[in-house]
């Protein structure tokens, strides 16, 4: 069984900072692309940023100059550094974690998190 855990989530206010982590445990012989998406109520899941097992980024264009994505593989651990937040930013946030489980690929979401940026 796997798990997908997100944290970080707050409250910030404009320009201020925040980081997401998303750790993946369980039965995982490799993790390959971790993404990060977010969703506002009545509007659809939207792509933010993801990264590849060899270190390949990603990143919507809103959010470019802004978002870091990173992970760390030996933690099975993914990142999103957030800078320069603005209000349009506030979301809920989810990881997303494509993995080689038992013999196949696999693909998780977690809970979600909440980020809430102030004017």
């Amino acid at each position: 069984q796997v798990q997908v855990v997100e944290s970080g989530g707050g409250l910030v206010q404009a320009g201020g900072s925040l980081r997401l982590s998303c750790a993946a445990s369980g039965s995982i012989f490799s993790v390959n692309q971790m993404g990060w998406y977010r969703q506002v109520p009545g509007n659809q899941r939207e792509l933010v940023a993801t990264i590849s097992s060899d270190g390949y980024t990603q990143y919507a264009d809103s959010v470019k100059g802004r978002f870091t994505i990173s992970r760390d593989n030996a933690k099975k651990t993914g990142y999103l550094q957030m800078n320069a937040l603005k209000p349009e930013d506030t979301a809920v946030y989810y990881c997303n974690v494509l993995l080689y489980g038992m013999g196949r690929l696999e693909n998780y979401w977690g809970q979600g998190t909440q980020v809430t940026v102030s004017s």
